[in-house]
């Protein structure tokens, strides 16, 4: 039976409109400006833009684009640094009409090569520090048809690359109309950016992000952190992965500042937030670990109460207690490529603030609640798909619904019904819910390693590791053993300066966790990692596998 509600009330054009994040800068413009919107550089010679001139510019790649035979739907991929350009991509290319695809900067260039003939880019814009990179990624291509070729030369670069094509980004910009009569996408359906998952395991898989989802959780940031009008926004974060966590977008919404920041580590970090009074950063662990790790004669006298976001299967407590030392107003989020970025949020209480600093630290490093605009997120059992109860011991999979979940993984139907099944996007993470109603990851599914048939946490494990005062960074894997199937393997890098062995190490475990999950094993070295942070666990098991135990201990 119809409603009275759904007689002769009809969607249409006066009533309802796609939603986009587009809509963000078209306002900050409109509104604010004059107001500061991209800062690049230091002093007086730091490039400065307002938010007209930064509104003119996209129209104005997004006009050019269109001039060179970019049409809707069409992929443009980027390789840039957080230069004010990788800004500018994030509006002009989807005021196109295309499709924007941000590329790992530290990838090799035979994963570049897959990445743009699998989204069939149709233009690059390269950065001059990435030429070289990115002229063998072009020459094992299997695709034969041609780029346009964009060269952006970023005057903070201090190399000496050559460009790669002939068509200088400024010159290309000069080519687009400031007034260009771009066009909100028909539907919000419509495919805004492709990200590339890492790729642990195979080809990566490319993550396409819809209007609707991108301005969700855009705005849903805003709430999460209640960012204030022109917040100081300072980019230590890749936009290239998965685009900025939605930030480039949020920061318009607020007519914020974006501070750009050529180059991650502390000093310019630092200088950053001193000299430009920056009031917002995120980051993965290891870059606030930048920070809490760094000498005192540089972080002493920074200013309280700068907010910082950190996302993560499981900050180490030792790295929130830093932060708060520091004074920095630390928030806890998480999520993965396919979600945007950050989907949930540990959502802090005032009560909290009444405990000392080692339980704050452990209630404020869970996964915690759903973002505001997110439906749902739930700890499943991935079986039954029902929830787990609220135990604090029952493990179940993390699974999202709603807005902030992406279209799917482009050309590949079986990974995403897959990752759909039953309705939910399955995350992979494994956690519990604690009783007050906040998730807790306790690993990922293919990281749990299995001893003796007893279930270790990898992640567990890791946070005691954490706690040593030598430990920089630390990670588990599962060696196999032949008597227990397997046991923990601790890779360990240590604190410049810093002196430890692997018994004083397993004593200090020993301390905080029961004798099964134990590490067996302590390898001591530089992790490697990916260009976001993240520890590159399958390299440690390959190296495993590759190297005899007794050259590690």
């Amino acid at each position: 039976m119809t409603a009275i509600f759904d007689q002769d009330l009809p969607r249409n054009s006066a009533n309802h409109a796609p939603l986009s994040p587009l809509s963000f800068i078209e306002r900050a413009a409109a509104v604010y400006p004059e107001k500061l919107a991209v800062l690049h550089g230091h002093g007086a010679l730091a490039l400065r833009r307002n938010w007209a001139d930064l509104y003119a510019r996209c129209c104005q790649l997004a006009g050019a684009l269109v001039l060179n035979g970019i049409n809707r739907g069409d992929t443009v991929a980027v390789m840039l640094p957080n230069t004010p350009a990788m800004v500018e991509a994030h509006f002009g290319i989807p005021m196109s009409g295309a499709v924007l695809n941000a590329l790992n900067t530290r990838l090799d260039a035979e994963t570049l090569a897959f990445m743009l003939d699998h989204g069939e880019a149709k233009a690059v814009i390269v950065d001059t520090e990435f030429a070289p990179v990115m002229q063998k990624a072009l020459s094992l291509r299997r695709s034969s048809s041609p780029l346009l070729i964009i060269d952006v030369a970023d005057p903070l670069y201090e190399g000496s690359a050559e460009p790669l094509g002939t068509r200088d980004y400024e010159a290309f910009l000069g080519e687009g109309d400031p007034l260009f009569d771009w066009r909100y996408p028909a539907d919000e359906w419509d495919a805004i950016s492709l990200n590339y998952t890492s790729g642990t395991t195979g080809n990566p898989k490319g993550v396409v992000y819809h209007h609707r989802g991108a301005a969700t959780n855009a705005v849903s940031n805003i709430l999460e952190w209640d960012m204030p009008k022109h917040a100081v926004y300072l980019w230590t974060l890749p936009m290239f992965h998965c685009n900025g966590w939605c930030f480039p977008w949020t920061v318009a919404a607020r007519a914020g500042v974006n501070v750009c920041l050529r180059k991650v580590e502390a000093q310019s970090i630092v200088e950053a937030i001193r000299e430009h009074q920056v009031s917002h950063y995120c980051g993965a662990p290891i870059v606030h670990s930048l920070l809490v790790n760094a000498p005192d004669e540089l972080t002493r006298g920074l200013p309280r109460g700068v907010k910082a976001m950190v996302a993560g299967a499981a900050p180490p407590a030792s790295m929130i207690e830093g932060m708060e030392r520091l004074g920095f107003d630390l928030t806890h989020v998480y999520g993965l490529t396919e979600v945007y970025g950050p989907a949930t949020v540990c959502a802090r209480h005032e009560a909290w603030d009444a405990l000392e600093i080692g339980e704050r630290a452990r209630l404020n490093a869970r996964q915690g609640v759903r973002y505001h605009l997110q439906h749902f997120a739930r700890v499943l059992d991935p079986v039954t798909m029902q929830p787990v109860p609220a135990d604090g011991e029952t493990m179940g999979e993390i699974m999202f619904q709603g807005n902030i979940v992406m279209k799917g993984y482009l050309k590949n139907p079986q990974a995403t019904g897959e990752a759909f099944a039953g309705g939910w996007f399955h995350s992979g993470d494994l956690a519990v819910l604690d009783p007050d109603g906040y998730m807790k990851i306790k690993d990922r599914s293919k990281d749990i390693i299995i001893s003796g048939g007893e279930n270790i946490s990898s992640i567990e494990v890791e946070d005691v590791l954490y706690r040593h005062p030598a430990v920089l960074a630390a990670a588990v894997v599962a060696k196999p053993d032949p008597r227990w199937g397997e046991t923990p393997c601790a890779f360990i890098e240590t604190k410049a300066g810093a002196n430890t062995d692997a018994e004083e190490i397993i004593a200090h475990c020993r301390k905080h966790l029961a004798g099964f999950k134990l590490p067996r094993i302590i390898v001591f070295g530089e992790i490697p990692k990916t260009a976001t942070g993240k520890i590159m666990k399958f390299e440690l098991r390959k190296q495993l596998l590759d190297t005899a135990e007794s050259d590690h201990t």
